[in-house]
């Protein structure tokens, strides 16, 4: 197959796929849940086939009119490749280990669906070359995350969920007032025709709002701690590869490869995403839920993505891309322990917990493990990709903000590190607990393990970053 077709079928085999998944339930449980891990493997498979073109470099423009000349507009290209490979692969696992966490729930036609929709949506959205179909991509994304938020349908948890929906509709509608300014200016909603274009001010503050709201950067962060209520497997979802990293991915899509940030945009932006990283981390120290020190944790990270976008050097964006796989493969790993641990003690206040090691082996190593890549610890995949952040930062001349990233990862190492010690070290609290299902304890196994490969063979995952990255330093 060449490379169109296979990206056509990597957009709309999971969307499409999706609609089928009711139908799929009727037939059995057992029906459903296996047509949705296939329609997973396939949106994972598909976009494996692309690596030896995107390690050759260069881009393949698909493109379809549509109405009004607003043209559906695929760019395929080693970016694109690179982030729909890493959002994909997360997303199969975390379809995997839902067969053991929501066996026994209601609603699960919708929740398969709902999953199978957002990682198809995702794939549309990584590679769109259209500023209105990534706008679209971009909100049916958030329909599905206000129907996982509010899963359970508890009166607490459709409120986050609202809130959820609210903060992230809004910040694409803002978002979108900055494509329509920029349409004024170019007359096309196409990023492969609008290439280079500096665009006003006013429209990079109305970009950057949808972004920061979607990849919840503070101050836009607060709905994202309180999605926690969503099942686990769902904030694994949110925060590993998908959701958050969709306003760093577009930052990366609209201004490197696309338009140009005038006046003192360019020395702004890296101040603004180390802050955010800085205030989550703090906020995270002082936390006692499981699920909310991960959250802020999240919040943390991204800044370092951010960051390493933003200072727009070849360090930099190689740090970044190589801590988006490295950050989804640790952040989903911590996430679904924590699902198992919760599942098991009913309970979310890591100072009610203790000693679970004991009785939950293979899930505190596991998550040991991806807290030592999402701290940086060598040899694991966060330590290479946090070095360059930070070196690519120095290059730059952003010494200090460079300083305030490192001080930083001391607070990341010191929650992660601190909420380990709480949940699985000392004497058990309470009853004991034993392990996950057998799908539940393999993923997170997986996880941890392509953890601390990824670093020991870094070389393989920094090739295809420094692909992608040659790519964009190419528009810059």
């Amino acid at each position: 197959m060449n490379a169109e077709l296979i990206t056509l079928l990597t957009v709309f085999v999971p969307i499409i796929g999706s609609l089928t998944i009711p139908l799929a339930g009727l037939l059995g449980r057992s029906v459903r849940s296996a047509w949705a891990v296939l329609l997973g493997a396939a949106t994972a498979v598909l976009p494996l086939t692309l690596i030896p073109r995107a390690l050759a470099g260069g881009e393949t423009i698909l493109r379809k009119e549509f109405l009004l000349g607003l043209d559906f507009i695929l760019v395929i290209d080693p970016l694109a490749i690179f982030m729909s490979i890493v959002s994909s692969f997360v997303g199969f696992l975390i379809i995997v280990y839902s067969l053991g966490y929501v066996r026994d729930e209601e609603n699960q036609n919708e929740y398969y669906l709902m999953v199978v929709l957002f990682i198809g949506s995702m794939m549309g959205l990584v590679y769109s070359g259209s500023m209105i179909f990534l706008y679209l991509f971009w909100e049916i994304i958030a329909i599905c995350c206000w129907r996982l938020i509010g899963f359970y349908r508890l009166k607490e948890h459709i409120l986050k969920a609202d809130k959820a929906f609210l903060v992230t509709f809004f910040g694409a509608v803002v978002m979108l007032l900055g494509f329509i300014q920029i349409y004024g200016q170019t007359g096309s909603f196409d990023l492969t025709a609008t290439r280079g274009t500096v665009i006003p001010g006013t429209a990079v503050l109305l970009i950057l709002f949808g972004m920061l709201s979607k990849s919840a950067t503070v101050p836009l962060h607060t709905w994202l701690p309180d999605a926690g209520v969503a099942p686990t497997t769902v904030t694994a979802l949110l925060h590993a590869a998908v959701l958050v990293k969709i306003g760093v991915y577009a930052y990366a899509r609209l201004f490197l490869y696309g338009f140009k940030l005038p006046g003192a945009w360019p020395e702004a932006i890296p101040w603004l995403a180390v802050v955010s990283s800085l205030i989550a981390a703090a906020a995270a120290t002082v936390e006692t839920d499981f699920k909310r020190i991960l959250a802020y944790s999240t919040v943390s990270q991204i800044g370092y993505i951010f960051l390493g976008f933003s200072v727009a050097t070849e360090a930099g964006i190689t740090g970044s891309l190589l801590f988006i796989l490295m950050h989804g493969l640790a952040k989903a790993g911590l996430f679904l322990c924590a699902g198992i641990v919760i599942h098991a003690a009913h309970k979310r206040d890591i100072r009610e917990m203790g000693g679970l090691a004991k009785t939950m082996p293979v899930t505190a190593a596991a998550f040991l493990l991806c807290a030592f890549s999402v701290i940086g610890i060598p040899p694991f995949g966060g330590f290479f990709s946090k070095f360059l952040v930070i070196m690519g930062t120095v290059r730059a001349g952003f010494t200090a903000a460079a300083a305030v990233a490192l001080f930083t990862a001391v607070l990341t190492m010191f929650y992660l590190l601190r909420t380990f010690s709480q949940v699985f070290l000392g004497d058990i609290r309470g009853e004991a607990h034993h392990e996950g299902t057998r799908s539940m304890v393999a993923v997170v196994a997986v996880l941890a393990f392509l953890s601390l490969a990824a670093g020991i063979l870094i070389a393989y995952p920094s090739t295809f970053a420094e692909a992608a990255t040659a790519s964009l330093m190419g528009w810059l």
